[in-house]
C-alpha cells in the first residue's frame, strides 16, 4: 500500500514531520510522518509498545522529540509543554476520566480558566447547545458512568477552544449504547470541523467510525491512508513484522511437537470466571504445560490474573485447581492451595527494594513450618535463597545485597525463585521479560522450560506475540475480556495471535474483505 498524506494540504491542523525519539538505547519512534485534517478521524492503531504513547506525550507537550517537528494550523510549535499544546488548541481524553468527584460537572469542566465563572458558563451551555448535548451540569461528578465522565473530558477540550482531540481507547469501557452514543459523538465533532486521533485496538471501530487510518508498529508507521482503501487483512499485516511468511513458516517447522492432552485431567479449570475486567472465561490447564495468554493491553488478561490470585472479588464462575474448588479464596489460600503469581510490575507489586535478596526469595514462606511460626529459620532461609541464586544463575554480591540494587533481569529472577519456593502446581507469569536484557531473557526461558519439565503448569501471560509462539504448548488470546481464540500448538503464529488479539475473524485474516 503506497503511504500517503492523511490530509490535505489547505486544512491540515496537526503535521508531525520525522519525529524520533529515544530513551537510553531503546528508539521508541523513528521518524514519524502523520497528518490530521479538519474533519478527520484518523484510527491510530498499533500493538504494545508501538510507540503511540510516546507520540501522544510529544504531540502533547510532554515530551520532546530527539528530532523532527510538529506544525499546528502551519505554525510550528519549538517548545514542548503541555500548556503550549493546550494553547494551540490540541486536548487529549485519556482512556481513564480524570475527574474530582466531589465537584460538579461545571466546576470539573471549568476548572483551571482564568475567566470569570459566569461567561465560562454561558461558552458552555453554547457549546453544548451548538453540538446538541444534554447534561446535568449541577451533577456530582461521582454520579456519571464512564461515557458521561468522557463527555465531560470532551467538553474541557471544547472548552478550551481545541481544534485537535485524541481520544485514547475511548470505548474499552463502555456498554454497546454508550458506544453508539460515543460514536454519534464523534460524528457532531467531525461535522464542526475538529480533527480527531482516534486510538484503538478495535478494528471493527476502524471500518464504523475512521475516515483514515494509520498503523505503527515499532517506532515506524507502516501503513497510512484512507480507511476505504483498506481490508482488515491489510491492517492485520500492517501490524506484524516484515517477512511474515517466512517466519510463519520457520514457526511451522517447529509445530509437530503437539502435545496429545486427551488421556490427560487438568490441573487447573476456569468455568464461566467473571470478574472486574472480564467475563465467562473458561479454559483449562494440564500439568507440565505452558499456556499462552495473549491479548492487547487492557484486554482483560492480568486482571484474569490477579483474580485467580485472590487480590479481586469473583463475580461468577469457578476456579478448580486439581479438583479442589479454590473460587474466591484469599491470596494466602490460594498460595497454600498451589497457585503462585509473578506480576507484570514487578518494582510496584513484585519486589520489596529496601529488603535483601534473602528476605525476597522466602517471604512467600513466612509463617510456614519449614520457615519457623514463631521465629525465622534464617539457616532454611539461606539454604532456599541460595538455591534459585544458583539454579537461576543470578548474579548478587550475596544474599544480604538489598534487592532494589540489581538489574532488572536478576530481580525477575528473584521473583519468580520466591513463587517456586511454594512448591507451585500453577504459576501464573504476567509478562515475565517485560523490560529485561536478552541474557536474562533466555536465562527465564530456561527457568520455564525447567517448570514445564518438572510437571509445573505455566499460565504465560506476554503482549511479546513471539514469546508466545516460541514458548507455548497452547494458546488462548483474550479480546475485551473474554477468551477469543484457542490455539493448538500447530495454529500459533504470530499473524494468528495478532488477528484474534484485533478481533479479526479467521477466514479475514485469511483473506476476506472487511
Amino acid at each position: 500500500m503506497k503511504q500517503q498524506s492523511s490530509g490535505s494540504l489547505n486544512n491540515v491542523l496537526l503535521s508531525v514531520r520525522g519525529v524520533s525519539k529515544q530513551f537510553g538505547l531503546n528508539i521508541v519512534l523513528k521518524g514519524i510522518d502523520l497528518d490530521v485534517s479538519a474533519g478527520e478521524v484518523l484510527a491510530l492503531i498499533g500493538g504494545n509498545g508501538a510507540g503511540k504513547s510516546t507520540l501522544m506525550k510529544i504531540i502533547m507537550g510532554i515530551y520532546q522529540p530527539d528530532e523532527g517537528s510538529l506544525s499546528v494550523a502551519g505554525e510550528q510549535i519549538t517548545t514542548f509543554k503541555p500548556s503550549v499544546s493546550l494553547a494551540k488548541g490540541i486536548y487529549m481524553v485519556p482512556q481513564e476520566p480524570m475527574l474530582f468527584p466531589n465537584m460538579t460537572v461545571e466546576e470539573n469542566i471549568i476548572i483551571g480558566f482564568k475567566e470569570k465563572a459566569g461567561e465560562l458558563h454561558k461558552r458552555l451551555v453554547k457549546i453544548m447547545d451548538d453540538i446538541g448535548w444534554h447534561l446535568d451540569l449541577d451533577r456530582k461528578a461521582l454520579s456519571l458512568s464512564i461515557a458521561e465522565q468522557q463527555l465531560v473530558e470532551i467538553l474541557r477540550g471544547l472548552l478550551r477552544e481545541a481544534r485537535i482531540l485524541i481520544l485514547d481507547e475511548p470505548t474499552s469501557a463502555l456498554t454497546f449504547d454508550e458506544v453508539e452514543s460515543l460514536f454519534k459523538i464523534v460524528e457532531d465533532l467531525k461535522a464542526k470541523g475538529i480533527g480527531i486521533i482516534y486510538i484503538t485496538h478495535r478494528l471493527a471501530e476502524v471500518f464504523e467510525i475512521s475516515t483514515h487510518v494509520a498503523i505503527m508498529r515499532d517506532g515506524i508507521i507502516t501503513l497510512k491512508g484512507k480507511t476505504e482503501e483498506f481490508t482488515r487483512e491489510m491492517l492485520v499485516k500492517g501490524l506484524l513484522p516484515p517477512n511474515m511468511d517466512d517466519q510463519d513458516a520457520k514457526e511451522a517447522k517447529g509445530s509437530d511437537k503437539q502435545l496429545d492432552y486427551s488421556n490427560k485431567k487438568p490441573i487447573f479449570e476456569l468455568k464461566d470466571y467473571s470478574g472486574y475486567g472480564f467475563e465467562n472465561v473458561n479454559l483449562s490447564i494440564y500439568p507440565g504445560e505452558i499456556l499462552g495468554v495473549a491479548g492487547v493491553v487492557g484486554a482483560g488478561r492480568t486482571e484474569l490474573a490477579t483474580t485467580i490470585f485472590g487480590r479481586e472479588k469473583v463475580l461468577g464462575g469457578k476456579a478448580i485447581l486439581d479438583g479442589k474448588d479454590v473460587t474466591g479464596l484469599s491470596t494466602a489460600e490460594i498460595l497454600k492451595a498451589g497457585i503462585n503469581y509473578v506480576p507484570e510490575d514487578r518494582r510496584l507489586n513484585g519486589l520489596f527494594g529496601i529488603s535483601d535478596v534473602a528476605c525476597n526469595t522466602t517471604s512467600s514462606l513466612l509463617g510456614s513450618p519449614e520457615m519457623g511460626k514463631f521465629f525465622l529459620n534464617k539457616k532454611r532461609e539461606q539454604e532456599i535463597t541460595q538455591k534459585y541464586i544458583d539454579d537461576f544463575r543470578t548474579k548478587v554480591t550475596g544474599q544480604e545485597q538489598l534487592a532494589g540494587s540489581l538489574s532488572g533481569g536478576n530481580q525477575q529472577k528473584i521473583i519468580i525463585g520466591r513463587a517456586l519456593s511454594t512448591n507451585p502446581k500453577l504459576v501464573i507469569l504476567d509478562e515475565p521479560t517485560r523490560g529485561i536484557d536478552a541474557a536474562a531473557r533466555g536465562d527465564v526461558y530456561s527457568i520455564i522450560h525447567k517448570l514445564k519439565e518438572e510437571g509445573v503448569a505455566v499460565m504465560l501471560i506476554s503482549s511479546d506475540m513471539e514469546e508466545i509462539v516460541e514458548m507455548s504448548d497452547r494458546a488462548v488470546v483474550v479480546f475485551q475480556g473474554r477468551i477469543r481464540g484457542q490455539l493448538s500448538k500447530n495454529e500459533i503464529s504470530q499473524a494468528s495471535l495478532m488477528a484474534e488479539s484485533f478481533g479479526v475473524d479467521k477466514k479475514e485474516s485469511e483473506g476476506g474483505e472487511a
